[in-house]
């Protein structure tokens, strides 16, 4: 007799899925999980393979074994709880060589998939996403650095203004800046760089595909930077030029 179905009910049971998730990591309808689970049908063989492959189990073992009764020890129940806490806290790398695709690919869970992944055991549980940036704008954070950020859900309204996000749009990729809000245009963010040497600019809401905020900055102590006091006097001189004219357009 085939424990293929109760097998398939413990190993989502144990990562924590809904039977959603599970078929949507499948490629498969909803309904066919709660078929298999409650045995009113025999999973496929394609099926059995991609589970094989998530959890790095033979057919046999799938098939033949009984997966829930061989985890009855302390140590096995801490390897369940680590793995449900990974899972749900799992991060997604997105290196500048794969910026490109990631616009094209951003909602592909197949494309998602193949990114390498790592986790923080400091992040509450949430949906986190990492970027690399590249470039000087948004100094000291140096050039090279990681940002994991949290995805943004809530409304534009909702938005944190200058606070600091990646911002993922059509026209400008992949950005990592202060958004502003502005009260004339309301179809609009502001984008200010941290470096005053560069200037803000302005994005249109129906170009954003994604916003991630930021919650942790990711760099080696080799790359990150020192300041003169004359560099910094020059530095705030132009913020303030550039809040001040900020301030005139929002108003």
């Amino acid at each position: 007799m085939s424990l293929a179905g109760q097998n398939l009910k413990y190993l989502r049971k144990l990562r924590g899925w809904t039977q959603e998730e599970f078929a949507h990591k499948l490629g498969i309808k909803r309904s066919l999980i709660g078929a298999y689970e409650e045995e009113r049908a025999d999973p496929r063989l394609d099926v059995l393979e991609i589970v094989s492959g998530i959890f790095k189990l033979s057919l046999d073992e799938l098939l033949l074994k009984d997966l829930g009764n061989s985890s009855g020890s302390y140590l096995a129940k801490r390897r369940q709880q680590k793995m449900m806490s990974a899972e749900r806290n799992v991060i997604h790398f997105v290196p500048v060589k794969a910026a490109a695709g990631y616009l094209a690919g951003y909602a592909d869970t197949e494309f998602i998939d193949e990114l390498n992944t790592f986790t923080l055991p400091m992040l509450s549980s949430g949906n986190y996403r990492a970027f690399e940036i590249i470039g000087d704008s948004m100094l000291p954070t140096p050039s090279g650095s990681i940002i994991v950020g949290e995805k943004w859900e809530g409304s534009v309204d909702d938005i944190k203004t200058n606070q600091p996000y990646i911002v993922i749009s059509r026209n400008e990729g992949i950005v990592y800046k202060r958004v502003v809000k502005s009260n004339k245009a309301k179809d609009k963010l502001t984008l200010v760089s941290d470096n005053p040497q560069f200037q803000p600019y302005q994005v249109n809401l129906e170009d954003i595909l994604e916003l991630w905020q930021a919650q942790m900055v990711i760099s080696k102590v080799s790359l990150q930077q020192r300041w003169d006091m004359e560099t910094l006097a020059g530095m705030v001189s132009n913020l303030q030029n550039q809040v001040s004219s900020l301030k005139k357009k929002m108003n």
